[in-house]
Formats: C-alpha cells, structure tokens, sequence
C-alpha cells in the first residue's frame, strides 16, 4: 500500500488478549524509533514526530486500558489516523513538558498563538507547521495548549534535500517568547524520511 493511503483500519488490530502478550516486547522494539522521533526545542518543547508505528501502538494502548471493544475502534481510528504522515509530510506531537503546574500555567500563558510559529528549515527553505483544526489551541485569554499536533506539508524539491546529508534541517519556534531551533542528528533524518514516499 502506498504512504499516502496507509491507515490503520480494523484488521490491522490485535484483540486485546492478543496485544496484552506482546505489549512489552513490541513497546522494546518501538524505544529505538521513537527516540530518533523525539527533538526536543528549547527548555520545555518536544516534537514526536509520528508514524504508521507510534500511532498503531497508540489505538492498541486506548483499546486495552479503555476496554470500550468493537464500539471504541472508530473513534480511536479517527483520532489517530490523521497523525499518520502521507508520503509527503512530516507529522508531529508538539508538546510544552513542564512539571511544575505554577510553572507550567505562566509559560503557557506567555505562549498564546505559537502552534502558529513552529517550522521545519530545510536547507534555505522554512516550512510553516500546519495546526489541527480539531479545537482551538490558544484560548482567548492568551494560554496556549501543552499539546499540539502539527503538519509539515513538503514539496518534493524539500523531500530531495532532506535526504542529502550536505543539507541542513532544523525544527524551530519563531514565537516572541520562545523562540528556539534544534538541528535533527543524521539518524534521526534517517528515521524520519521513511515517512516519506
């Protein structure tokens, strides 16, 4: 099946006893790639870029501590499968990770509007991250949301140089209040353009 068109539907799914066996083993083989997923920016954010894998793993874990059965799968399916990359993307989790909740409520509300300022550079080019439109991720009170799920549509010029090594490719955050770049390591390039078609 093509990248573009790959979903997670029902038959991909394991019973719960089933995936309650291979849990842990399938988690272990998971760590590596996900950690080639995880950028952190700045002091508080973390980008977990997804994939067919991370967000398989996802609706099997909904399914077995949720225990909704047959009547959970469509939701956890709409939920989940437009995190999947198309072939020509880059999807990611975008988290503000901050423990303390003082500390956490003061950085958020500094940060209205930035799930509008994430990028992806890639060599001279700067990819704007496209937020979910599932629910408004600032409120009207300036605070944004801990967790944001953003897009980076490519065109197939910034999928050619994002494959040579010789490019340079940053994620970064051009809010007034946060405004941070982190350089993605050859492995995790690697990684990430296997989404890619």
């Amino acid at each position: 099946m093509p990248l573009s068109e790959r979903r997670i539907t029902p038959d991909d799914l394991l019973p719960d006893a089933e995936f309650a066996k291979r849990r842990k083993s399938w988690r272990a083989e998971l760590i590596a790639m996900k950690r080639l997923r995880r950028i952190e920016l700045g002091p508080y954010c973390t980008f977990y870029f997804e994939s067919y894998d991370t967000m398989l793993f996802q609706v099997q874990e909904m399914l077995l501590i949720e225990k909704g059965g047959a009547a959970q799968v469509p939701d956890e399916l709409a939920a989940y499968n437009p995190l999947i990359p198309a072939g020509s993307e880059l999807v990611a989790t975008v988290m503000f990770e901050i423990d303390d909740p003082v500390r956490r409520e003061a950085v958020l509300a500094r940060l209205g509007g930035a799930e509008e300022c994430f990028f992806l550079q890639i060599g001279p080019d700067r990819v704007l991250g496209v937020p979910e439109g599932d629910i408004e991720r600032t409120r009207e009170d300036g605070k944004t949301s801990s967790v944001h799920f953003l897009r980076f549509p490519l065109e197939a010029a910034h999928i050619a140089r994002f494959r040579d090594p010789a490019t340079e490719i940053l994620i970064g955050c051009s809010h007034d209040r946060y405004s941070h770049r982190a350089g993605l390591s050859p492995a995790s390039r690697a990684e990430l353009a296997r989404d890619f078609a």
